[in-house]
Parts: C-alpha cells; sequence; structure tokens
C-alpha cells in the first residue's frame, strides 16, 4: 500500500497547532489561595479532521482528554510558579513536576472553554502538592467561531468539574558521579531491526482515531490536525502475531511540530516543565482505541473513555525536553488488562538517546456495542456509533 507522508515540521500547508497555541491560558482573579485560569482555543476532537467525502461512522463530540490533563497540569505549575515567586524561591530551590495523577469525571466539550482553578495542598521545600479542578460553561461561548475564547466566557454559569488533579513537585536530585540509575534495554535496541526498517520519518502517521475499521475505511495515510506534536506509528504486525495481548507491543515516534519558547523562570509555564506535559498530552493519544484493536473490538468498539490516567517522572525536567536535533521521542505501549468493560494502557517515554524518562498508566471504559460488528453495520446500510 502506498503511503503519503505527513508534512514534514515547519511546512507552511501544515496547520496543526503548537503546545504554546493549543494550550493558551489566560489569568482570572484569585479566589482566596486558589489561582484561576482560563484555556482560550478549541480542545482537539478526534475524528472531527478526516478528509471529506469518506463514509465514515458517526464519532461522539468529546473533548480529546490529552488537552484537559496537559492543561491542568500547565494551571497547578503556573500557580505553583507564582507560589514560590511569592516566598521569594531562588532558582535552585524551584521544584519540578514529579507526578500527574488526574480524574475523568464527565465528557469535556470541544466547543467551549475549560476554567481550572488551582490551589496548594501541601508545601515543603523539596516536596509540595498542588490540585486543580477543570469546569466548563454550562451554556454556549460568547465566542462566535466556537474558538479563541473570550475571557468573558470565565463568568459564565459552570458545569461540575470535568476534570480533576494532584500534581506533585520534587526539587530535582543532584547529578553526582556514581549515582544508581537502571532501566531496561531501551526500545532503540529491543526493536533495532525493526525501527531500521524504515527511517522515522518514512513510517506512516499515527491514526487520528486508531481503531481497526476506521483505518481501513479512510487509510493509514491520514495526517489530521493533531496539535503539539508530529506523530508516526511503527508497525508492529509482525512482531505482535501469535503473542497474547500482554506481550505485544506498539511504539509511537514523536517529536515537537515547533519548539517551546524557552523561558527559565517558568512563570510564563514555557520552561523544562512544558516539554513533561507535551510528554503527557502526546501519551494520551489513542491508548484505548489500540487496546480495543488488540482484544478483538477493531470493528465493534462501542465506546472507549478515560477514567484515571497517572503520569509519573523518573528524571529532572530538563531531561524531558525535546530539542529537533536529538531526533525522535518513542512511546512504547501496552495492555496488560482487560475486563469488566474496562482496560489499562502503560506506555514507557523513551528518549532519543534511549534514557526511560517517563511512565503512563491509565485505565478507562473499552466496551463494545452488544457484539454487532460495524461491518455488519455497514452491510446493513445502518450508522455506526463509536
Amino acid at each position: 500500500m502506498s503511503v503519503n507522508m505527513a508534512p514534514s515540521v515547519g511546512d507552511e500547508d501544515d496547520k496543526r497547532l503548537s503546545f504554546q497555541e493549543q494550550l493558551e491560558l489566560v489569568n482570572l482573579p484569585r479566589e482566596g489561595q486558589a489561582y484561576r485560569y482560563m484555556s482560550t482555543r478549541s480542545a482537539y476532537l478526534p475524528g472531527s479532521d478526516f478528509a471529506k467525502g469518506k463514509e465514515l461512522p458517526s464519532f461522539h463530540s468529546a473533548a480529546f482528554g490529552g488537552h484537559v490533563y496537559a492543561q491542568a497540569g500547565l494551571a497547578a505549575y503556573r500557580a505553583w510558579r507564582e507560589i514560590e515567586k511569592e516566598r521569594g524561591a531562588q532558582a535552585h530551590e524551584k521544584l519540578d513536576i514529579h507526578t500527574i495523577n488526574g480524574y475523568f469525571t464527565r465528557a469535556g466539550l470541544a466547543t467551549r472553554p475549560f476554567v481550572y482553578t488551582a490551589s496548594p495542598v501541601t508545601a515543603s521545600r523539596t516536596f509540595s502538592t498542588v490540585s486543580v479542578t477543570a469546569s466548563q460553561p454550562s451554556v454556549p461561548s460568547h465566542s462566535s467561531t466556537e474558538d479563541h475564547y473570550p475571557v468573558e466566557d470565565a463568568s459564565l454559569p459552570l458545569y461540575p468539574p470535568a476534570f480533576a488533579a494532584m500534581l506533585s513537585f520534587k526539587l530535582p536530585e543532584p547529578d553526582w558521579d556514581g549515582t544508581v540509575s537502571e532501566q531496561e534495554a531501551p526500545p532503540q535496541e529491543r526493536f533495532a531491526s525493526i525501527l531500521a526498517a524504515r527511517r522515522p520519518e518514512e513510517w506512516p502517521p499515527a491514526p487520528p482515531v486508531d481503531i481497526s475499521g476506521v483505518v481501513e475505511i479512510v487509510g493509514d495515510d491520514q495526517v489530521g490536525t493533531f496539535p503539539i506534536a508530529d506523530m508516526k506509528k511503527v508497525d508492529m504486525k509482525e512482531y505482535n502475531e501469535g503473542k497474547p495481548v500482554h506481550e505485544r507491543r506498539e511504539l509511537l515516534l514523536y517529536r515537537l511540530l515547533k519548539p517551546l519558547p524557552d523561558n527559565e523562570d517558568g512563570m510564563s509555564g514555557y520552561d523544562a516543565n512544558a516539554h513533561v506535559l507535551a510528554h503527557a498530552f502526546v501519551a494520551d493519544r489513542n491508548g484505548l482505541l489500540m487496546a480495543g484493536n488488540h482484544i478483538g473490538l477493531g470493528w465493534s468498539l462501542g465506546r472507549a473513555a478515560s477514567l484515571s490516567y497517572h503520569f509519573v517522572m523518573h528524571v529532572e525536567a530538563k531531561a524531558a525536553v525535546m530539542k529537533e536535533e536529538d531526533g525522535w521521542w518513542i512511546q512504547e505501549v501496552w495492555f496488560p488488562r482487560a475486563g469488566r468493560g474496562r482496560g489499562i494502557v502503560e506506555s514507557k517515554i523513551w528518549s532519543p538517546s534511549g534514557v526511560h524518562v517517563a511512565t503512563e498508566y491509565q485505565d478507562g471504559l473499552i466496551q463494545g456495542f452488544g457484539g454487532k460488528l460495524l461491518k455488519e453495520k455497514e452491510a446493513s446500510g445502518q450508522e455506526a456509533k463509536l
């Protein structure tokens, strides 16, 4: 099958948004000890960017969960930097993102902004925590284009939170010689022969919606408008053939679409910790959908939705910085458990040099639609609801 490759990073025709464009926040007035922010751009809506003319099943209207997850992290991080500034913390005393533990409580709407409320919970010199909630207006935005939301939207009545999270912040450890550092062999070694089959940019783009039935209809050449990162999907079919689901692997290669501003004080949210949040954003893409493919729901997926998502950094934030000259990062994904209508997705984030930088652990709903295959729906002329 011929594959039309994704635009190169920086192409004029590439309209995908960067981190700073997609996750832009505006400050809102504080409420007591709580810091408040509002998003200004629509969240990415999976399935909204397929080529026209394709006969596709209808998709839900829920916003991409990685948007609120990463943006809530950005709000909490900015709040923590404000707290450090008020306390007069020096550069060597500033804490970095350590973990993000998030819970999705209702579907987010891609046509309305998110209002974030971040509050300090515990604080110490080396380890601190901040809670953050994300809510959306219960009435339509003042924006006529349902994007570039005006700050007036923050005054609209709000639904109960769509997302809640706790972030921990940790003081970076000294990088002494002799410090214990153990990890398994990186995918660059374990899957060397597979990765060597093509240059990174020659692998097909990661599908906008990675459901086997949908990919078969639209093809594997759809770039889509997924923001922040350029992503490629490595062909792991031969490796996975005959293996039980928990031993299978998916490999995604990615790099930033555009460089992030370099602001060491972090007040803009664009220091090394922004790169941590970019990794968390990327890691949420298609995981539960790929799990559905592997457990036999690639043609009969009725529902896939995140319930909880945990992201743990194993190194200091500066080790997560993505530089174009360093090459492609790797997300290694596997699916250790499925049952009772739920599934687990685990990922390891590997640097271009083979360092295990972070781990993702996600629990979500993965449910079929009563055993009716999508192909059967198509044959009967009925609409398949995904």
